[in-house]
């Protein structure tokens, strides 16, 4: 079969939850705090903005009833589902005989949740904050935060930088930063930069014998592409040095994160006809607008536009108040797009 590394492969490695609970309240406060903790971590810590909300009737997974989502828009502006939460009520547990003895000693059906997030998350990283010259990782949950290129000519100036590119990196280290020295010897301080940029690591350190004279050193940010991202004279103190790279990471993270909430909000047009949805969806963004069409005429969108509903949004934006479907009532809004 076709896959898509990381997007929707053969085998997942998940991280999976199902819970078993007395009443229906329960199992429904368990299935929006799951959810709630999928958008903690895709908003704090991947720096991803996701739209959460439930899922149509159609979308629904099978034997739900009800599913809850995080919805994100990928560099290619197509959506990713990249977490899901179901409230299974008493469908599974009616299904396979699944009870328990109540308060009163009497034989209930169990209510259900099932929950999880996969090996896509890390593909929505990639779509997300990725650029032509490769991986561009949140400083949360970058492996490597921080990369140190010692750069000399002469063996002199080889003692030296590798002795001030040890001290900063054991420095770093000491307190808590994911640190590396890249001190090898075949490839030149260019290969070496752009081979840790298309790694996606956050911030890169460059020392050279005129930096190690004055106790600076070069910082480079990846988010922020050429001499704009580079900040010099950065004191070597330990004390100095170590706030100011706190202070760069959080930046980044931050940075990735509004930059791709300007990206996401761009992309989303309201429309108030079917005509205006086939047009957004044409032009590659998200649709959103007011929804009380029928199965069928969400059957009929995905048919003629390859969009789906991803879902209606737990924060609902103010509307028309009429389908822009069929002209009914709406109570709600939903959000249209192409998904991975």
């Amino acid at each position: 079969m076709r896959t898509k590394p990381f997007v929707r492969t053969l085998e997942f490695l998940w991280q999976e939850g199902h819970t078993g609970h007395a009443t229906e309240e329960e199992a429904e406060e368990e299935a929006l705090q799951m959810i709630e903790v999928y958008r903690k971590f895709a908003v704090e810590e991947a720096a991803i903005p996701v739209i959460v909300g439930r899922k149509s009737k159609l979308e629904t997974f099978a034997g739900a009833v009800r599913t809850y989502t995080i919805e994100a828009m990928m560099g290619d502006r197509k959506a990713l589902q990249a977490g899901t939460s179901h409230n299974l009520g008493q469908n599974f547990s009616r299904a396979f005989n699944t009870q328990f003895l109540d308060s009163q000693g009497e034989q209930q059906y169990i209510w259900q949740t099932s929950w999880a997030i996969s090996t896509r998350m890390v593909g929505g990283i990639i779509m997300t904050h990725g650029d032509d010259m490769g991986l561009m990782l949140p400083p949360r949950l970058a492996p490597i935060q921080v990369v140190i290129i010692p750069i000399w000519k002469t063996d002199a100036e080889k003692e030296t930088v590798l002795a001030a590119a040890t001290s900063v990196h054991d420095q770093l280290k000491k307190e808590g930063v994911r640190t590396k020295v890249d001190a090898s010897e075949q490839k030149t301080p260019g290969w070496k930069f752009n081979f840790w940029e298309m790694k996606g690591v956050p911030l890169r350190i460059e020392i050279g014998p005129r930096d190690v004279a004055n106790k600076t050193v070069v910082v480079s940010r990846r988010d922020i592409p050429g001499k704009s991202g580079k900040m010099f004279g950065i004191s070597m103190d330990p004390s100095q040095l170590h706030s100011f790279v706190i202070a760069k990471l959080q930046e980044v993270q931050d940075n990735l994160f509004n930059i791709a909430v300007s990206f996401r909000d761009s992309n989303i047009e309201d429309v108030s006809s079917f005509e205006d949805l086939k047009a957004a969806i044409a032009a590659g963004k998200w649709a959103r607008g007011p929804w009380a069409g029928s199965d069928a005429d969400e059957a009929r969108i995905k048919e003629e536009t390859g969009a789906t509903i991803r879902c209606f949004p737990f924060e609902q934006p103010s509307h028309s108040g009429r389908c822009f479907m069929t002209q009914n009532a709406a109570k709600e809004v939903a959000i249209f797009a192409k998904s991975y």
